[in-house]
């Protein structure tokens, strides 16, 4: 008998020592609720499965408490799961890849239901449940042969380490958000939007990806744009709009919603759920950790500017790239629009497919094998012309078949790399794909509108034209410095142009604005010059239980009147951090100070407003000095858009004072992060 694996109940310190930690563990997860404890946890499984291997190996023992720790972290991972997991429950078989869309399979793909994430719980640990059951009789009860009794043991020592490694591969790690919610706040406001009155404008926002601000040839690009440059020509272009983020998905959030990123755990990238089986993916549990508290995109608490105009009885839509969330709450036709055609995803991102989404359900219609060409290699060079017939038959739709106005939103994935281009268009600039890329969706935007006129809505029609950031390895900021996620000017500043023919005489066809405005303000901007009101009569209508960061850039549209002041300044944001704050300030308040009186500099005399924009610390944006930073750095963009100059011993109590500002504004930030206003 002494050579037989045997059942080992003593109270061994490390086993004992193991028990307890997997208890704490399970006991962790479910009181924190965080994503990044189930990881942890299913973490200490494999340990502790490699810890029973050994013991069953080596010190011919299969130790109670190894078992313990083992089946405490599972039940934990399994309890939180089943009630606080956001989709069916069957982790990695529940993938959104081709043959689980959530059309098909709404109890696999799609939110299912609490007896679905109990049979999904189960069946995935299954597998692990089976292993330590046979290993335990096999101990217990096999009475053959000493050898043979050790072979299975620890055979079955073996294959309990690998269907831990297995449940890893395909655990849930769908969670829901553990974060203030706003459900009824978000409720109430939307129930109260009053109808859009008749003759309301229709709406078309068109979203650039990555795109510069000098990639318009009306800002100066040496390729030609005309159709881009058709909206700023025959309505306003602005000298000094800003994404408000330097990177997609965070500045996406900022347009749908007019709050910073910050507000909504959204201060990065967003990530697919749904590359499940790949064992170095991260995208599985990316989301809920780097965005933090369990989201995975855009909460649906959320209130988006598509969700106030479906609301006002608008038909919406949107097209193209969304970056906002994959499943459930997150999808675009939970947030406000009736119908979305194109990618959850950014073209670089595994996996990448087009879908059809009506009622937060969706059809893979383009696979895999619609993005590569005969050779199977990656093409996406059809994309720009499938989203346009899209776009194209929607709004031709809606304005046949409709009464009502239309909301539709335009967030072509280009120019972001990486490029493609349709094979009509490969060449045709002869300055390389990016400049063929931009000049084939120039293209079709006049094809768009072309159909605008035909169907005579052109001039009906409030047509906006920008970017979410600016750009990565090709394009130009002109003079700017840094480029896509950096919080310089190149990173955020981008194109935005502005059309509506009948726009009563807000302003003059081929203006220049030169004042500042940014992505937040699109919100109240748009509700405003729609006329939405609430149904007891409050004319621009906005939510009154949470911070709304964007202002209506209205005034400055009529006459650049000057919008982002000390009280309103525009912030520079990367990874939940404040990098940069920006407002404008006039000159007379510069130098009625004592210290500033006698200053005679052309910046102050010859302007009446003077714009700062302040860094407290910031990496240098040469890759020679990547270990340097820039501290205390005071810029005038007024007079140094390239932001060459720091005016910080100029002008050090305009730095103090921004210094201080920005520590304000991180306090409340942190103090209240979802911007909930007390009713």
């Amino acid at each position: 008998m002494k050579n037989k694996t045997l059942f080992e109940k003593a109270k061994k310190p490390f086993p004992l020592i193991t028990a307890i930690s997997g208890i704490i563990l399970a006991l962790a997860l479910n009181i924190l609720r965080l994503n990044l404890l189930a990881v942890v946890n299913v973490a200490f499984m494999c340990i502790v499965s490699a810890c029973i291997f050994i013991g069953v190996i080596f010190c011919k023992k299969l130790y109670k408490w190894f078992l313990v720790g083992y089946g405490s972290s599972a039940s934990g991972i399994f309890i939180y799961f089943l009630i606080w997991g956001a989709d069916a429950g069957f982790g990695a078989f529940s993938s959104g890849k081709a043959g689980w869309t959530s059309v098909d399979n709404p109890l696999f793909a799609g939110e299912g239901n609490f007896l679905t994430r109990l049979g999904g719980g189960i069946l995935l640990l299954l597998p692990c449940i089976i292993a330590v059951a046979i290993l335990i009789l096999c101990v217990k009860k096999l009475n053959c042969k000493v050898v043979i009794q050790r072979i299975v043991t620890s055979f079955l020592s073996i294959l309990l380490a690998g269907t831990t490694v297995f449940y890893v591969l395909t655990m849930n790690l769908r969670a829901e958000p553990n974060v203030v919610r706003l459900w009824e706040g978000h409720d109430d406001y939307l129930d109260g939007v009053n109808k859009a009155k008749k003759g309301s404008p229709n709406v078309l926002f068109i979203l650039m990806d990555d795109m510069g601000y000098a990639d318009t040839s009306l800002n100066g690009a040496i390729y030609d744009t005309p159709n881009m440059d058709r909206i700023g020509e025959e309505g306003l272009n602005f000298d000094n709009f800003y994404s408000s983020y330097s990177v997609c998905s965070p500045a996406r959030f900022a347009l749908m919603t007019g709050r910073y990123p910050f507000r909504g755990y959204a201060d990065n990238v967003i990530y697919p759920t749904v590359d499940t089986l790949s064992p170095f993916a991260q995208t599985r549990i990316f989301n809920s950790i780097e965005m933090g508290n369990n989201c995975d995109g855009m909460l649906g608490d959320e209130i988006t500017v598509a969700e106030v105009f479906k609301n006002a009885g608008y038909n919406t839509g949107a097209f193209g790239k969304w970056h906002l969330g994959d499943y459930g709450e997150y999808l675009p036709t939970n947030q406000g629009f009736d119908y979305f055609y194109g990618s959850h995803h950014v073209n670089d991102m595994t996996p990448f497919y087009h879908v059809q989404e009506e009622n937060g359900e969706y059809e893979i219609v383009k696979g895999t094998d619609d993005l590569r060409d005969e050779n199977g290699k990656k093409d996406q060079g059809e994309m720009t012309e499938w989203i346009h017939e899209e776009i194209t038959d929607w709004i031709t739709e809606q304005v046949t078949t409709s009464d009502e106005p239309f909301f539709a939103y335009y967030a072509t994935p280009w120019p972001h790399a990486p490029l493609f281009v349709g094979d009509k268009f490969d060449g045709a600039t002869g300055m390389g794909t990016y400049a063929d890329c931009i000049t084939e969706f120039d293209y079709y935007l006049g094809e768009l509108f072309t159909t605008l006129e035909t169907l005579g809505v052109m001039d009906d029609t409030i047509i906006v034209f920008t970017s979410d950031n600016g750009p990565a390895l090709e394009g130009s900021a002109g003079e700017l410095r840094g480029g896509k996620y950096t919080a310089y000017e190149a990173g955020q500043k981008v194109p935005f142009m502005i059309r509506w023919g009948n726009n009563n005489e807000l302003w003059k066809e081929g203006e220049t604005r030169s004042n500042s405005a940014t992505l937040v303000d699109m919100f109240p901007t748009l509700i405003e010059l729609c006329g939405i009101t609430s149904k007891d009569g409050q004319v621009n209508y906005l939510p009154s239980d949470r911070e709304i960061d964007g202002v209506s850039i209205v005034p400055l549209l009529k006459n650049d009147t000057v919008i982002h002041t000390k009280e309103h300044p525009i912030l520079h944001m990367k990874r939940e951090k404040l990098k940069a704050i920006q407002y404008t300030v006039p000159t007379s308040e510069i130098l009625k100070k004592e210290e500033y009186k006698d200053y005679d500099y052309p910046v102050l005399t010859d302007n009446k407003y003077i714009t700062f924009k302040y860094f407290r610390n910031i990496q240098n944006d040469n890759s020679a000095f990547f270990d340097k930073y820039r501290k205390n750095w005071l810029h005038i963009l007024s007079d140094d858009v390239g932001e060459n100059l720091n005016r910080s011993s100029v002008y050090p109590t305009v730095a103090e004072e921004m210094n201080a500002e920005m520590n304000n504004i991180m306090k409340d930030f942190k103090n209240n992060r979802r911007g909930v206003i007390e009713q």
